[in-house]
């Protein structure tokens, strides 16, 4: 076969110019019947006319697209032309041994399927490759063939009969052949399936090699298949009884499919082609012509003379391939004359894109695409121009729909909040029956618990132990109970952060000096923060998060993720320091015991942990604590390993191991195999590595300070309380922004959430908990953005892949309560559960950190564009804001932003400064703002989100894109329904401005050009014609 070009079936890619081979014999006509694709025994076939209004010159020059969209267009009444999804079998006609039958060689659900000849076994799943020679053959089939339509037919006894009589009858088929024409199609079919239960590889020969057999004629005259024809089916009841539908692959065939069987094949006593496509009226199971037992709709036939076998097998797959578009399938399904095909076929020509021979190898296999663009396009006509959507008008309507406007009356949007929340809450807890919140909630519980127990470390030393690490347990059991329960978003995870730990130290160093009893004063600035955050909730204050964009948000983000990554690897160099791997000479030495005749050499050899089980005795200095040099090693060895394990464990789902189910649940344990592995690791080795401390007894830490703190106290002044609002507006800045930002971050429209957002619920669960925990002298919750991300990443929900080559798509997260609830409940027993936790050494703790710190990097558009500062242009991913906006001005944002980050990173640092960092977010707002001095609004939307604007622009500002200004035009010099406009560029020379010409028959050229005008003349041009 001669090299041609090959043909990729990949739409979506933008459009080529059809190549259309056309038939001189026969006009390219919608309304032209030939009469011989009505099917007998058809009710509804006729003469009747499905074009409605339109005209044969219409059809004429109708493009093929259109005509599609007018036939997918048509009112479908009865439920015989509902389009099913289709599974496609193509089987060839080959000899097995001294049996000739029908052998399947491909299939399709979505992606093509082949039988590897040589390994006995199905390819991978790949996007199908077709020759343009098929496609142009398989057309003229189309033309010259049968089409049989609506054909009335219960077993392919039956089928084979009415196709032979109407090939007869059409002139096609000489009568004298008529019956083994028939014969050839009810012999038996044999399925791969079949194939593999075999001991030895079958033995395939085709037709042509039979024509050397005297016995061939004879054979397929004699064919069993002929004498007995009582059942509903094909071939013989042997084969009946034998066939057996591959039920393993039924799993994989979308619910109420039906199949569509390409059939092709040559014989010996055909002189002349013959093909056949046949829908029948009602799907029907017959036999064993499918490998599933499925009900068969669609049979193509192709039968030829010897020597055509690979150019009949290629016009199979482009048959089949077809049947697996999405449009030409649902064509199929709607079709009422032959016209109707050849139109589904041209627009298939239409929307394909042709690869040349000499830069692509065909027998290269395409990988099934990470997601399959939407076929929407091809199906409706285009849209009219639409009126000019007002771009404030639209953010405002989103941002009401978010809870994210003012609605002007107290405590509106927390109302709001509820009433969108309250139809989900029963849903929030029916949603959690899954083995991946199980997963979820095991991995959050210890990477909730290690900051809280370290935190409680750092508030001790900060305040003098009057909060420690069993009041943040409490509070952690307090707040994140409350939270769970009645919170407007419970996915976002309470925790503890570093500007409260400031907060706190500073506040009680004042009270030393003061002379104060710091629990109280604390008492009345959480009573402040409270009474403020309620004045918050009550005027909508949250209302001011649509300023929070993604520029801020981001930058947050990577920052705490970045501590989170520097906080690890500093926890482990802190180890390296207090266990140095040089430690000098360990004083200490096993020896005999008294009376032993054994030598001191004898004993010497055993270690600091197993002299004494010799009954030994140790002898030195050092005696009393063991050795140490293998601790930091160690301590690397398992922070790396819970790390590496985690992430490898992660992303085992797109593994090619093991079945689907078994991925996924070792990609949703994958922390928790970490812990419990390297936790193992480490009692195996006896290396004495830090481990979890847990409080075992449930009482204060200060033994002079009860659960509940008095809000008056002898040391504190009456008007203590009074300026205690002072440090309480710092703190309610502090705790709005890390609740808010995280908050957006979490409802991002990445996320596909679908239960709304609950910004003002959040604010007011929040400010009541912290009321609780200043009553109860608890350390402050406030949602933690690293912990809270890595949350929503556990909880994603991907589409289970059917089709054998279909990659999952994300579809959203599993929106609900339990897992936060089941978190903060288990480390409110944490106490309990002391000699478990007690095991688990804290450098795997810190491997957690280090995942979660890595894992939130993930999917920041901030953290791809730094990565791309760095890369050269030809390695550069192939994002969409590369596409839209000049690399140049996407690093100059970047660099804009790093530049915040790294002011960000310094104030965070600096104890005396990092007070100040609530206040910076603010800053990081204004700056944002600024930047639309700097970059265009198109640039903004692409790179960041929009913010909202405080007065109104003039709509002309928004005329940046030519598309936009053609659509003004075209809404003002409308052409009629049947009119077509195209937008051209005009040749340089030709003067500037608009021309505006239409023709006689309704079809208008519109010529816009901007090149040299003035853009503020084009704006004015623009304002006077909309008025």
């Amino acid at each position: 076969m001669p090299q041609q070009a090959q043909l990729k079936h990949i739409h979506g890619h933008g459009r080529l110019p059809r190549v259309i081979a056309t038939d001189s014999s026969r006009p390219w006509t919608m309304n032209s019947s030939s009469g011989d694709d009505e099917a007998p025994k058809d009710p509804r076939t006729g003469g009747e006319d499905f074009t409605q209004q339109f005209t044969e010159n219409d059809f004429e020059v109708t493009p093929p697209a259109q005509r599609v969209q007018f036939i997918l267009g048509e009112d479908v009444d009865d439920g015989t032309h509902v389009s099913h999804p289709l599974f496609s079998e193509m089987g060839m006609l080959v000899k097995e041994g001294d049996e000739i039958e029908w052998k399947e060689t491909a299939r399709w659900i979505k992606f093509e399927e082949d039988v590897e000849e040589g390994g006995n076994r199905w390819s991978k799943p790949h996007v199908a490759t077709l020759s343009l020679h098929s496609l142009f053959e398989l057309r003229r089939l189309l033309v010259n063939g049968s089409v049989m339509l609506d054909m009335e037919a219960q077993n392919l006894e039956v089928m084979a009969d009415l196709v032979c009589d109407h090939m007869v009858s059409a002139g096609t088929l000489p009568p004298g052949v008529k019956d083994k024409v028939k014969d050839a199609l009810l012999r038996r079919h044999r399925h791969q399936h079949e194939y593999a239960k075999k001991t030895r590889l079958p033995i395939i020969r085709s037709l042509a090699d039979m024509r050397n057999h005297s016995s061939s004629k004879k054979d397929m005259v004699k064919s069993p298949s002929n004498q007995s024809m009582a059942r509903p089916g094909s071939g013989t009841e042997l084969s009946e009884q034998q066939h057996k539908g591959n039920t393993h692959f039924m799993r994989k065939i979308p619910p109420g499919a039906e199949a569509s069987n390409i059939l092709v094949g040559e014989v010996d006593f055909l002189e002349r082609t013959l093909s056949c496509f046949i829908r029948l009226s009602q799907a029907v199971v017959l036999g064993d012509l499918t490998e599933v037992p499925v009900p068969t709709r669609f049979v193509f036939i192709l039968l030829g003379p010897p020597g055509s076998q690979s150019n009949f097998h290629e016009i199979g797959r482009a048959m089949a391939t077809l049947m697996s578009d999405e449009i030409f399938h649902e064509v199929a399904y709607r079709a009422r004359k032959r016209d109707h095909l050849l139109s589904g076929v041209d627009e298939f020509l239409d929307a394909v894109t042709v690869l040349p021979p000499g830069e692509w190898d065909p027998t290269i296999r395409i990988e099934p695409p990470a997601a399959i663009p939407s076929q929407e396009i091809r199906k409706r006509p285009p849209e009219l121009p639409k009126e000019e959507v007002d771009e404030e008008e639209e953010e405002a309507r989103l941002r009401e729909e978010n809870g994210l406007s003012r609605t002007g009356r107290l405590f509106g949007g927390l109302i709001n909040d509820i009433k969108r929340k309250a139809p989900w809450y029963i849903s929030d807890y029916k949603d959690a029956l899954s083995m991946q919140c199980v997963a979820s909630w095991i991995f959050l519980y210890f990477a909730c618990l290690s900051p809280i127990i370290t935190f409680g470390g750092l508030l001790a030393e900060a305040t003098g132990k009057h909060m420690a690490a069993m009041e943040s347990l409490v509070s952690g059991f307090v707040c994140g109970m409350g939270y769970g329960f009645f919170s407007g978003q419970p996915l976002t995870i309470l925790g503890s952060t570093g500007p409260v730990l400031v907060f706190e130290s500073i506040i009680y160093e004042f009270c030393l000096k003061m002379g104060w009893e710091y629990m109280t004063f604390r008492f009345w600035i959480g009573m402040w923060v409270a009474g403020i955050c309620i004045v918050l909730t009550a005027i909508d204050a949250s209302a001011l998060v649509c300023y929070i964009t993604r520029f801020t948000e981001e930058n947050f983000a990577t920052l705490i993720a970045f501590i989170f990554i520097y906080k690890a690897i500093e926890n482990v160099m802190v180890i390296g320091k207090n266990f140095p791997v040089n430690q000098g000479i360990y004083d200490c030495v096993c020896t005999p015991p008294i009376g032993s005749n054994a030598s001191v050499i004898d004993y010497a050899k055993y270690n600091w942990d197993s002299c004494e089980s010799y009954n030994g005795t140790l002898v030195g200095g050092d005696c009393g604590k063991p050795p140490t040099e293998n601790v930091f090693l160690m301590s690397v060895v398992l922070c790396a390993g819970t790390f590496l394990i985690s992430t490898v464990l992660k992303e085992f789902k797109n593994a090619l191991f093991f079945p689907s189910i078994v991925r996924q649940y070792i990609s949703d344990f994958s922390v928790l195999i970490a812990i419990f592995a390297m936790s193992f690791f480490d009692y195996s080795l006896g290396v004495p590595t830090q481990k979890l401390e847990v409080p075992n007894e449930l009482k204060p830490t200060l033994s002079t300070r009860g659960w509940l703190i008095p809000p008056f106290a002898e040391k504190n002044p009456w008007w203590s309380a009074i300026i205690a609002v002072f440090p309480a507006l710092l703190g309610t800045i502090l705790i709005f922004m890390d609740q808010q930002i995280t908050a957006v971050i979490v409802n991002r429209k990445e996320n596909k959430l679908k239960k709304g957002c609950g910004y003002h619920l959040d604010l007011f669960i929040l400010s009541i908990l912290i009321a609780i925990c200043s009553m109860m002298g608890l350390p402050w919750f406030v949602a933690a953005t690293v912990l809270s991300i890595n949350h929503v990443n556990s909880l994603k929900l991907e589409s289970e892949c059917s089709a054998p080559g279909e990659k999952p798509q994300f579809l959203g997260v599993r929106e609900q309560r339990v897992t936060h609830i089941l978190i903060f409940l288990t480390i409110g027993v944490s106490v309990l559960l002391t000699p478990l936790l007690g095991n688990i050494p804290m450098p795997v703790l810190f491997g957690v950190f280090l995942y979660m710190g890595v894992a939130s990097l993930k999917g920041l558009q901030f953290f791809d564009r730094i990565l791309i500062m760095f890369m050269p242009a030809k390695y550069q991913p192939d994002y969409m804001f590369l596409r839209q906006v000049p690399i140049k001005r996407v690093h100059l944002f970047t660099m804009i932003q790093l530049a915040c980050l790294i002011i960000l990173w310094l104030i965070k640092s600096f104890s005396q400064t990092s007070i100040l960092f609530p206040l910076m977010l603010v800053v990081m707002i204004g700056i944002r703002k600024a930047l639309d001095l700097v970059f265009t609004r198109r640039e903004l939307k692409i790179l960041d989100d929009i913010m909202p604007e405080m007065t109104k622009r003039a709509a002309a500002d928004d005329l940046h894109k030519l598309d936009a200004e053609v659509g003004l035009l075209a809404r003002i010099f409308p052409w009629g329904k049947g009119s077509r406009g195209r937008v051209v560029t005009k040749p340089p020379g030709l003067d500037d401005g608009i021309v505006v010409s239409g023709g006689a028959v309704g079809a208008g050229l519109i010529t816009c050009t901007t090149s040299n005008a003035n853009e503020k003349e084009f704006e004015a041009q623009s304002s006077l014609l909309k008025k």
